[in-house]
């Protein structure tokens, strides 16, 4: 554990990385209303989508996945592959710290977006075929169900048995499982909708509504 201290300062950077909000920074850099204050409030792409700008809303997409992704890398490539327990723990802790970035954003008074596109980012840096299954899991529910908000909430709850049955017990799995947890905590609102049967669906092609 001794050994696994020397990186700890990567932890508070994966946080700042995460708080960075590109909903916020694509906004402004394209002349378009703020997220917080435009639409839903809240901070992502589907809001920035609202604006009816496409390319703004697949740049936040983007920007909000690959922090995610940036930050696990990084950590990755630091503690070095394969890796010791004691530096899987670090490379969990250093996941968390970035997603919770997002979700609580020191930069933006801790009020953040709900967290899928950056738990997508850090899916996929922990393994490619991780997060290919996660984003599949998302594509089906959302295909046949036409609710991002359920495919979302079906993602997170399959990602920690993903991982668990392709790496087994480790923590990483253990901070996949406090991700999903969160994820679906964020999404309350969005299962209360779903219950009640007020969610909005996602429009087919060829439709706007």
């Amino acid at each position: 554990m001794n050994n696994a201290l020397q990186y700890f300062w990567l932890i508070p950077l994966a946080y700042l990385l995460g708080s960075v909000s590109f909903a916020v920074v694509v906004s402004k850099a394209m002349g378009l209303p703020d997220p917080y204050t435009h639409g839903s409030k809240n901070p992502g792409a589907t809001n920035v989508l609202r604006t009816g700008n496409k390319v703004a809303a697949a740049l936040t997409l983007f920007g909000d996945a690959a922090k995610g992704w940036v930050a696990v890398t990084i950590a990755r490539a630091v503690l070095g592959d394969p890796i010791s327990s004691d530096n899987n723990l670090i490379l969990g802790l250093v996941a968390i710290a970035v997603f919770l970035g997002h979700l609580y954003p020191i930069f933006y008074r801790f009020k953040g977006g709900k967290g899928v596109a950056t738990a997508a980012g850090i899916l996929f840096a922990i393994s490619w075929v991780l997060g290919l299954a996660t984003l599949g899991t998302w594509l089906i529910v959302a295909f046949f169900m036409r609710y991002s908000s359920l495919a979302a909430l079906s993602a997170a709850a399959f990602a920690p048995l993903y991982f668990t049955f392709l790496f087994g017990l480790q923590p990483m799995g253990l901070a996949i499982l406090v991700m999903s947890l969160l994820l679906i905590y964020r999404h309350r609102s969005n299962i209360r909708n779903l219950m009640n049967g007020t969610e909005t669906r996602l429009a087919k092609k060829g439709k706007t509504s």
